[in-house]
């Protein structure tokens, strides 16, 4: 596919997928990250052709206008949709595939200085939330969803989800939504919930001597906890 072909429907992406927008006009001015695949395309095109010191000066250019930093030799599909944009920074090696939808603050980075593949691989329909940071050669699988200010540094696998510092993951929550943090799994919540639940028996049996109510509460929280376990993905 052609440079201006791709050109043409990064626009058409962001006229069919953002309901905010109004007008064509706004695309002009209230899209930076339209902008900067904008840019992108002919700075990774340049460097394909050997022209690596031009490619990084567009890649200069449209970081001082989007306030986006996308490395010239970084691979980036079709269809794909940086929402806010601002922020958003894509390391040199990394590969978004297609119909990827990347809001604010993310980072594609790297965690080692050699040569080499260092960055992220994003494969086709995956989402990674607003400020989230997937650092090193890891791939994040089809249509897997990142969480807002989540920290990736291993796989996730396809339809997964990935929340936390460091990342866990959890098996697909919703395919309807396009990332619902509001019902993403909060691990550190259910897990110190087990514990106080767990406390709580153990003191009521100390205080009462009831070995039959701490064995029924101990049953029903072992199911609990194996539950949770096979609810994340080490």
């Amino acid at each position: 596919m052609g440079i201006f072909a791709l050109i043409k429907e990064d626009f058409e992406t962001v006229r069919r997928n953002d309901p905010a927008m109004r007008s064509c006009a706004e695309l002009f001015f209230n899209y930076p990250g339209l902008w900067a695949l904008f840019f992108h395309r002919i700075a990774h095109g340049l460097h394909t052709k050997g022209l690596k010191l031009a490619g990084r000066f567009v890649s200069g250019v449209s970081r001082l206008l989007t306030s986006v930093d996308i490395h010239p030799g970084a691979q980036i599909g079709r269809r794909v949709f940086i929402d806010h944009a601002t922020g958003v920074v894509i390391g040199e090696t990394a590969i978004v595939g297609n119909d990827v939808l990347i809001y604010q603050q993310v980072t594609l980075g790297g965690v080692s200085l050699s040569h080499g593949k260092r960055h992220p691989t994003v494969e086709d329909g995956a989402i990674i939330g607003a400020g989230a940071k997937v650092l090193g050669n890891i791939t994040i699988g089809r249509e897997a969803k990142i969480g807002a200010n989540s920290v990736v540094v291993n796989d996730v696998e396809a339809e997964c989800t990935a929340v936390g510092v460091p990342a866990h993951t959890s098996k697909r929550i919703d395919d309807k939504v396009p990332l619902s943090h509001n019902i993403m799994p909060d691990i550190n919540k259910e897990l110190f919930e087990y514990l106080l639940k767990r406390i709580a028996v153990l003191e009521h049996t100390i205080q009462t001597g009831d070995l039959e109510t701490m064995e029924k509460k101990d049953h029903e929280l072992e199911e609990v906890y194996r539950t949770f376990l096979r609810s994340i993905k080490q």
